[in-house]
């Protein structure tokens, strides 16, 4: 068998499918997790809604119709954090009834010995071995599974940046130019490059433009140096900008 991935197709995990009994209360329930959603298409009998957990490129699709009428619940969804106790927190706080850390007397996974579920996290504090899960209205089961660190061969040697087409780029950046204009205007004089490349840094890494633009704030403050400007420039510079 070839495991030589250079020359293969692109291949990602786009979509998990399953069905619930009502699709609108599982909508509900994932919205409130704080996924995007991203469509509801119905025809006919059919219906299938689709939604993105924060910062993933995998999305599930749940719905009537989407499988076969002798699917059952799905088990062992799992979801990648890197703070286990910060997603935990996060998931409590939106009402979700989320179970205790744990991990896997046999490893990860490994549900062929008796009570493979052990109370607390990895003794060793291993990255992959640390664990939490919850279920939505219909039983499908998600794991929390803390990923601190890949394992070597784990990560793709592509980058985010290179799925960029052109158009997605240039939206990109006028996005990023009307983010900076704010900055600009209170700010002292500075490269607009140095800000652009923390904030699309974060933006191709998953982050809010939001979340970017504080990013790419602290950066200036704290590796480069440059001030705020005090609230009197900044009303000068606004009234010699209206003249």
């Amino acid at each position: 068998m070839n495991s030589n991935h250079v020359n293969s197709p692109n291949m990602k995990l786009e979509v998990v499918v399953f069905s619930v009994s009502d699709v609108d209360h599982t909508k509900t329930f994932y919205e409130n997790l704080g996924w995007r959603f991203d469509i509801d298409v119905m025809e006919g009998d059919f219906r299938g809604v689709h939604l993105t957990p924060p910062n993933s490129d995998a999305s599930i699709l749940f719905g009537k119709g989407v499988t076969p009428n002798n699917s059952g619940s799905a088990h062992n969804l799992v979801l990648a954090v890197d703070n286990l106790d910060a997603a935990r927190a996060d998931l409590i706080a939106r009402g979700v009834n989320v179970s205790e850390v744990f991990h896997y007397a046999g490893g990860p996974f490994n549900n062929t010995v008796e009570n493979p579920r052990v109370s607390g996290r990895d003794p060793q504090g291993r990255s992959y071995f640390s664990f939490a899960s919850f279920e939505d209205p219909d039983g499908n089961v998600w794991l929390l599974q803390e990923i601190t660190t890949r394992l070597p061969g784990r990560l793709w040697d592509s980058t985010r940046a290179g799925d960029l087409d052109v158009a997605t780029l240039a939206n990109l950046l006028r996005e990023t130019a009307e983010h900076h204009d704010h900055y600009e205007k209170t700010h002292a004089d500075h490269d607009w490059w140095d800000w652009y490349a923390p904030y699309l840094s974060a933006r191709q890494n998953g982050s809010s433009p939001e979340e970017a633009a504080a990013a790419a704030d602290r950066y200036m403050e704290e590796v480069l140096h440059i001030p705020p400007m005090t609230p009197q420039v900044v009303a000068l510079s606004s009234t010699t900008t209206a003249r």
